[in-house]
């Protein structure tokens, strides 16, 4: 029988949990910590020297953490997606479904941080990468098109034209932003083995 064992490493001022199999005879001082693993993904703070407005959408820096999974956004900037705060700090989300699992539960994934503080939502046109503000995007659920977790993902779209002629090539269904992340929907199409304890 295994146990897992988390261990901690410092990475760039962030906490990374990283899994490792610990054999039966470890000593028993060590706590079962389940197999969960978890990214601590603090929020960016604002800084006034970019010449950017507090609420408007920044560039995807290549450090951010995703906070639901972890990855780097800036891998994948296409399918990005950030959220800013009232005091103008922000977190970046590797793609529209992460942002929207992140809106469900705002505290479980960001300690600290209450939904209420929001203050902006932005998503990328999938077709051109320009920032839109996540409510007025028109997202395709269940199309061809997998994010960067190989997910089944929401490409957002500047306009409900676009959304119908992506979802006509590559399927899907076109919803608004509240019907795009309905809790059943979103559940639907996180397909990630690891999940968040409620």
């Amino acid at each position: 029988m295994r146990r897992r064992l988390l261990a901690v490493a410092a990475l760039g001022g962030l906490g990374v949990l990283a899994a490792r199999a610990w054999p039966s005879r470890a000593p028993a001082a060590l706590p079962d910590l389940g197999a969960e693993l978890c990214v601590s993904a603090p929020p960016f703070p604002y800084d006034p020297a970019s010449g950017l407005a507090a609420d408007a959408p920044r560039p995807v820096p290549s450090e951010a953490r995703c906070p639901v999974c972890g990855m780097y956004p800036a891998r994948a900037p296409r399918w990005a997606a950030q959220a800013h705060f009232d005091d103008g700090a922000a977190l970046f989300f590797d793609s529209p479904l992460m942002l929207m699992l992140w809106l469900q539960s705002v505290p479980r994934y960001s300690p600290g941080r209450r939904a209420d503080e929001l203050h902006a939502l932005w998503v990328q046109d999938h077709l051109s990468g320009e920032w839109l503000p996540a409510q007025a995007a028109h997202y395709v659920a269940g199309s061809g098109a997998l994010g960067p977790m190989r997910n089944g993902n929401l490409p957002p779209f500047a306009s409900a034209t676009a959304a119908q002629a992506f979802a006509r090539q590559r399927g899907g269904l076109v919803l608004g932003f509240e019907a795009a992340r309905a809790p059943e929907r979103l559940r639907a199409l996180d397909t990630r083995s690891h999940r968040h304890a409620a």
